[in-house]
C-alpha cells in the first residue's frame, strides 16, 4: 500500500522538498515581519524600565519569536502548499504527473509525508522550547520588563472546595506541612442555602484539618455574628490545594498541564478550560497535515482555462476557514458550551472530510 502511494521515488523527493522549501520561506517571511510589528509595538514598554538597552530588545525578540513560530507555522504549510501546487499546475507538471497514472492521492502523499515530519518537528518544539518561552517572557512582563523576582511561594486570593462549603485563602505562604493562611474566609452551605459566614485572621494545618484563629462566625439565617478564639475546618483539605496558583496552559508542556489538570480536579476547581487546551496541544500542530489536502484544489484544474487563481483564493478560504472554526470551537470549549474533546478535535474532523471531498470532486 505504501509503493503505491509512492511509485517513484525521484519524483516524492522532488516534491517534497520543493514543498518544504516554499513552506519554510513562508514561515521565515510571515516570522521576520510579524517580529517587525509586534517590536515596534512593545519596545517603548520594554525600553521604559531604567536601565533596559539592546540587550534587553534582543532578549524580547528571543523569547517572542518562539511564539510567532509556533503560532504562524501552520499557515505557512498552507501558503506554500498553495504555491506549491499552483506552481506545479502552470508549469503543466500535474498534468504529466496524472499521464504517467498517478492519482491525486499518489501526488499529494508525499506533501502529506512532508507535513507529517512538520508536525512532528512543531510538537516538540512547542514542548521544548515555546512553552519554557511563553512562561519566561509571561514572568518578565509581570515585572514590567525589570528583574524578575524570585517566586517566594506566596500565592494570593484561592479557593477550595470542601464538601459543599467554599473556602478562600486571602493570603497562602509556606510548602507542605508548613503552609500558613491569611485572611481566611469560610461559606458553609447547606444544599443550595448559604448557612453561615466564617471569617479569621490566620490558620495553619493540624493533623485533624486547618485550625483557624481569631474567628468571626455570622449566621445568616439568625443574622447574628460570634467571636471565637480558634477552631478547626476542612479536615479533607491538602496543603497542596491552597498551594496551587491559577495554571497558564500556555506556559507548560504537555505532561505539566495533564497533572495540573489533575491536582486541580481533585481540590474541586474547574478545570474544562484547560482540558480543552490540552487537547488542542496535539490538534494545533496536528492542523499541519490537514494543509495540503485543503489547498488540493489549487493543483488540478487545466491551468489555461484561467480558473487557477480562483482555485488558489478557493484553498486559501478552507485553509482560513478551518483556523476560524478552530478558534471558535476553542472559544466555545473555555465557556464550557461544547465538551473539551469535541472542541479540540471536531474542527480537524470536520475540515479532513471537507478536503477530502473537495479532492476527489476536483480531481477530473
Amino acid at each position: 500500500m505504501l509503493l503505491n502511494f509512492f511509485p517513484s521515488r525521484a519524483l516524492a523527493f522532488y516534491l517534497g522538498k520543493t514543498f518544504l522549501w516554499r513552506c519554510f520561506a513562508m514561515l521565515a517571511m510571515l516570522v521576520l515581519v510579524l517580529q517587525m510589528l509586534d517590536l515596534l509595538s512593545q519596545a517603548g514598554d520594554v525600553l521604559a524600565y531604567p536601565g533596559n538597552g539592546d540587550t534587553e530588545l534582543w532578549r524580547y525578540v528571543s523569547l517572542r519569536m518562539p511564539q510567532i513560530i509556533s503560532r504562524f507555522l501552520p499557515f505557512s504549510v498552507l501558503l506554500g502548499t498553495l504555491v506549491t501546487l499552483a506552481t506545479l499546475n502552470a508549469n503543466s507538471e500535474v498534468i504529466a504527473m496524472k499521464s504517467g497514472g498517478l492519482s491525486a492521492h499518489q501526488i499529494l502523499a508525499p506533501l502529506m509525508l512532508a507535513s507529517l515530519g512538520v508536525v512532528i518537528i512543531s510538537f516538540a518544539f512547542n514542548e521544548r522550547v515555546v512553552a519554557r518561552a511563553t512562561a519566561t517572557l509571561t514572568a518578565w512582563s509581570a515585572a514590567n520588563y525589570g528583574p524578575i523576582p524570585t517566586d517566594r511561594g506566596v500565592k494570593s486570593n484561592i479557593w477550595v472546595r470542601d464538601g459543599e462549603d467554599l473556602v478562600r485563602a486571602g493570603t497562602i505562604s509556606g510548602r507542605g506541612g508548613q503552609v500558613q493562611l491569611r485572611d481566611i474566609d469560610i461559606y458553609d452551605r447547606h444544599g443550595d442555602r448559604l448557612v453561615a459566614v466564617i471569617s479569621a485572621e490566620r490558620g495553619h494545618q493540624v493533623s485533624d484539618g486547618w485550625q483557624i484563629e481569631k474567628v468571626r462566625i455570622f449566621d445568616v439565617v439568625r443574622g447574628t455574628s460570634r467571636d471565637v478564639e480558634s477552631m478547626v475546618i476542612g479536615k479533607g483539605i491538602r496543603p497542596d490545594q491552597f498551594t496551587l496558583s491559577s495554571v497558564d496552559a500556555d506556559s507548560l508542556s504537555l505532561t505539566e498541564l495533564d497533572e495540573a489538570i489533575d491536582t486541580l480536579r481533585e481540590s474541586g476547581r474547574p478545570v474544562t478550560a484547560l482540558e480543552g487546551a490540552l487537547w488542542h496541544k496535539i490538534t494545533g500542530p496536528l492542523s499541519a497535515l490537514l494543509m495540503p489536502l485543503l489547498g488540493s484544489v489549487a493543483a488540478f484544474g487545466i491551468a489555461r482555462s484561467g480558473k487557477l487563481f480562483v482555485r488558489a483564493v478557493v484553498g486559501m478560504a478552507l485553509g482560513f476557514a478551518y483556523f476560524v472554526a478552530d478558534n471558535f470551537a476553542l472559544s466555545m470549549g473555555n465557556l464550557g458550551v461544547y465538551p473539551p474533546l469535541l472542541a479540540a478535535w471536531a474542527p480537524f474532523l470536520l475540515f479532513l472530510l471537507v478536503g477530502e471531498s473537495v479532492l476527489i470532486t476536483t480531481e477530473e
